[in-house]
């Protein structure tokens, strides 16, 4: 083993493993193990039974409120295991301050951070907040209703219904974020030319509704990577990036990103991708394998999420980045996923399906798969070449990166990238 965001270890029981606890039990939980060194090296605790109470002690007299945690003893009498689990009465504090993990290290939380657990704890969001200016104007949100939905009365009961205005409150920051103006920040979007000293267009949309901040956006996008083409009396329209993989970047940019930070959305703009950088990691509950799978959604702003849900922009929640994926399959270059503490950034390379392959190398990329290693006997079988000539091609495309290799000799095996 070794030390992790969620994993820890202390040779001796001092009172600095106590802010840890506090860490834990403010975020995702983890485990502490007494008696093992930085190293991972067992080294074994004097009294086991005594450390115990004493770790106990230490808990229950310096946490506030109390975590929920356990104690195991471990390798023959000489480990202590303390689970802590993420608690549901945040702020957890030791000393009066509140703590999280950064990678292996445990720091004190900012006042923003601070803030967040306060509203967690008590079960609200930052959306769900008073707006600090009451006197707003939803015709962008009422038009883009009538166009979905066929909704011809708006007023303060659809308000209500949407879950942005109650009679004791207001609006909420909800309503603010989608109000005709207001004092969010948006999407700032930079087309760099040949590198990215030259900035051929740049442009902020911010501190009017989200939801002309999601057109605006669209309509900078088709400009650069969408043309007609004429083939013979026809127009074609293409797309060097799928549009439907872009709208739910942004729409889950827009979505999931934290709106109590004055920071934008970034879209950087290349001539072979696009890379949206989202504001906000990824939010308390979710690891980054089930955010890239799918598997579980869990939603920053849920009225502002479902707003966009009623309106089409996103079909199902936590599908967004399962739609890019497969929107990318017939590509030979794929979206990438980059997540850390405060950003999440997507790449949407240019679609390119069989990126400069000849006619014969397209016929043995028809013959790999994108999933399973294939050895020279596995494909040979299936191309209408001799071995020599499709081992030949193989390297090729393994030389434009078109094809992954693995192995030497007889062991060599192929997959598409």
């Amino acid at each position: 083993m070794r030390e992790t965001r969620v994993i820890e270890f202390k040779e001796i029981i001092a009172n600095t493993f106590l802010k840890t606890v506090s860490a834990f039990s403010n975020y995702d939980g983890g485990e502490i193990f007494f008696g093992i060194d930085a190293s991972g090296n067992i080294k074994g605790v004097s009294d086991i039974k005594q450390a115990c109470l004493d770790i106990e002690n230490k808990i229950n007299d310096s946490i506030s409120p109390q975590p929920d945690y356990t104690l195991e003893i471990q390798n023959n009498d000489k480990t202590i295991k303390l689970t802590v689990k993420s608690g549901v009465q945040k702020p957890y504090l030791y000393k009066s301050k509140a703590y999280k993990r950064n990678d292996t290290a445990t720091i004190e939380v900012d006042t923003l951070e601070f803030s967040r657990l306060i509203l967690e704890g008590k079960n609200i969001r930052f959306e769900e907040l008073p707006y600090k200016e009451q006197d707003l104007a939803f015709d962008i949100l009422h038009q883009k209703l009538k166009e979905s939905i066929q909704i011809e009365t708006f007023n303060q009961d659809t308000l209500k219904t949407l879950n942005l205005y109650d009679g004791f409150n207001g609006y909420n920051n909800a309503a603010g974020i989608l109000a005709d103006k207001n004092h969010f920040p948006g999407i700032d979007m930079v087309k760099f030319g040949e590198s990215i000293s030259i900035i051929q267009k740049r442009v902020t949309f911010e501190n009017i509704s989200v939801l002309a901040v999601y057109d605006k956006t669209l309509d900078v996008f088709r400009d650069y990577y969408q043309y007609e083409e004429i083939q013979g009396a026809d127009r074609k329209k293409v797309e060097k990036i799928p549009e439907a993989a872009f709208r739910e970047a942004i729409a889950n940019a827009l979505i999931h990103r934290t709106w109590d930070v004055e920071s934008q959305i970034r879209v950087l703009m290349f001539d072979d991708r696009i890379e949206v950088i989202s504001p906000g990691g990824l939010p308390s509950g979710i690891t980054e394998e089930e955010y890239l799978s799918g598997k579980i959604s869990v939603l920053r702003n849920r009225n502002l999420a479902n707003v966009f849900y009623r309106l089409g922009f996103v079909e199902i929640f936590g599908t967004g980045i399962t739609r890019i994926k497969q929107l990318y399959e017939e590509g030979v270059k794929k979206p990438e996923f980059e997540i850390s503490e405060n950003t999440i950034k997507m790449v949407l390379p240019v679609f390119e399906e069989n990126l400069h392959l000849t006619e014969d190398e397209r016929k043995i990329y028809k013959v790999l798969s994108r999933t399973m290693l294939k050895s020279i006997s596995e494909i040979a079988p299936y191309a209408p070449f001799g071995k020599s000539k499709t081992t030949q091609l193989l390297k090729e495309m393994g030389q434009k990166g078109v094809i992954k290799v693995e192995g030497r000799g007889r062991g060599t095996k192929y997959v598409i990238k």
